[in-house]
């Protein structure tokens, strides 16, 4: 690693005076991917500031048809809540298949809504349901919030306080994980609401993203057969030592059949 100064802020204000001062600050919270690239000299910031310690930030409540996670929740503390369970099963069952158990005990749902890994899973999960990521600063929608790999919306100095994801009513999650890393070769996260459907797909190309094709299909059909044939754009896909991007386009088929099967048994 390279030199940095270490800050833990008590609130967030004082978190936001410190990012302020920083030459190239940088938020962290479980430091699962941050310290890493850290320690590989791919990212080296001035200052940390840690916000672990801002108890306002974890928690987890369902309130006004949504459920609203703070944004130091750990990815355990999502998957065993029973708010959750009860009111998105999905989401449960997606935070129960990060990483491991360290990862799950450490890393935070805010920490990698940030980040936006290509092939993370909460990205699908926050796309999918039209979630809304609350910040220090404003209210931002799933859909403006993504903007390309390891991008958002997010400006310096604007630290995510919480993540509201409207309940639908029903949805699934199915992913083809790395057997090493667990991260998402192909994920969809599927959502259904009164509205219509909306997929979030991750781990195939440079984000993740939402597809016309299936959301139409799955509207009208909320089925496994409904989406049978249909395919995304290869070219809008990745290709790597892990999977070339005919083969991700295939599993995004495969998964999205299986979060509807999931999504169907949900309710």
């Amino acid at each position: 690693m390279y030199e940095f100064a270490f800050h833990r802020a008590a609130d967030l204000d004082a978190a936001a005076s410190l990012l302020a001062n920083a030459d190239d600050g940088r938020v962290i919270a479980g430091g699962q991917t941050l310290v890493a690239a850290m320690k590989l000299r791919l990212s080296a910031p001035s200052d940390l500031v840690d916000i672990s310690g801002i108890a306002s930030l974890a928690g987890i409540r369902v309130e006004r048809g949504a459920v609203v996670i703070g944004a130091m929740t750990t990815h355990a503390a999502v998957a065993a809540s029973a708010d959750v369970i009860r009111a998105i099963p999905a989401l449960a069952d997606l935070a129960g298949t990060i990483g491991d158990r360290m990862v799950r005990n450490r890393g935070t749902i805010g920490g990698s809504v940030a980040n936006n890994d290509p092939a993370a899973d909460y990205p699908a999960a926050v796309l999918a349901l039209g979630a809304t990521v609350i910040t220090t600063q404003r209210s931002i929608t799933a859909d403006d919030f993504f903007t390309g790999m390891y991008e958002t919306a997010l400006e310096p100095g604007e630290i995510i306080t919480a993540v509201s994801f409207p309940i639908p009513r029903r949805a699934g999650y199915a992913k083809f994980p790395n057997p090493a890393s667990r991260y998402a070769l192909a994920g969809v996260f599927v959502a259904d609401f009164e509205t219509g459907v909306r997929i979030g797909i991750t781990g195939g190309g440079g984000g993740v993203f939402r597809d016309a094709a299936f959301e139409e299909a799955l509207t009208r059909n909320f089925s496994p057969a409904a989406i049978e044939g249909l395919s995304v754009y290869v070219e809008s896909l990745s290709g790597d030592l892990h999977a070339s991007a005919e083969y991700r386009a295939h599993l995004v088929g495969v998964m999205a059949k299986r979060a509807v099967t999931a999504a169907l048994a949900d309710r």
